[in-house]
């Protein structure tokens, strides 16, 4: 992996074209839907280069590369841009050789995208608790409804026998649903897990993943992330550095 972990700003000249034999993500530290993508490029190994952009003073030319102006988003050697993060995800897994995250059989491949149905509930209610905070609202009957999607994410597993969502090993859904579970801290809704004992071994279990250590950020750098965030700090993508 090569780039620069300090995020291109307003008025930052766009970088230059991808070179050949890489390819580029547009991302940013602390977001879950970027860190998806870098997990698939760190599971599968393949060479790439971070451009992180400041997502509240975003350059003029990043809706080039990516229209929504949100990340991930990639850009190939030959100028092609691929963007929203399940499609960026499926896109790499499909494309490149190596270990295939996502299952071949269509059974299992639609049980992983099922799985992702009930983990949108579970975002959903994470971001309605991020509102909350901002505005210094009590969250306590928000986190009541968390721990309710949890527990549906919890029968899943129970009902599939299996140590991670994807089966007996790390596949794309696990990748798909990880970030949102690092940040837990962040919505202060780490303790949920306390009554989802198989989620919780899951992500016991994720923390030892070559790939999530890899990825991984302190509670305490996304603790100072966040204080930043919301209160709407343009340099809060580049905390702790």
């Amino acid at each position: 992996m090569t780039g620069s972990e300090k995020c291109l700003a307003k008025g930052c000249p766009a970088p230059g074209p991808v070179p050949e034999g890489t390819i580029r993500v547009y991302s940013m530290r602390f977001c879950p839907y970027a860190q998806r993508a870098r997990l698939v490029l760190l599971a599968k190994g393949i060479k790439h280069e971070v451009i992180n952009i400041n997502l509240k003073n975003k350059p003029d030319w990043f809706f080039e590369k990516s229209p929504f102006g949100l990340v991930p988003s990639l850009e190939t050697s030959n100028g092609q841009v691929i963007y929203e993060s399940p499609i960026v995800c499926d896109y790499l897994d499909e494309v490149y050789p190596g270990k295939k995250l996502t299952p071949a059989d269509p059974f299992q491949k639609a049980q992983q995208k099922m799985t992702l149905e009930h983990f949108s509930k579970v975002t959903a209610v994470l971001y309605k608790i991020m509102g909350a905070k901002k505005n210094n609202e009590d969250i306590s009957g928000v986190k009541e409804e968390l721990q309710e999607k949890l527990l549906k994410l919890d029968e899943i597993l129970a009902k599939q026998h299996s140590l991670f969502f994807g089966g007996s090993e790390v596949s794309m859904v696990d990748y798909m649903i990880w970030p949102w579970f690092e940040r837990l801290i962040m919505f202060d809704a780490k303790d949920c897990l306390n009554k989802t004992p198989l989620i919780d071994k899951w992500y016991q279990q994720m923390l030892q993943d070559p790939v999530v250590k890899a990825t991984y950020i302190e509670p305490d750098v996304l603790l100072g992330f966040f204080k930043l965030y919301i209160q709407g700090d343009l340099e809060a993508c580049d905390y702790g550095l």
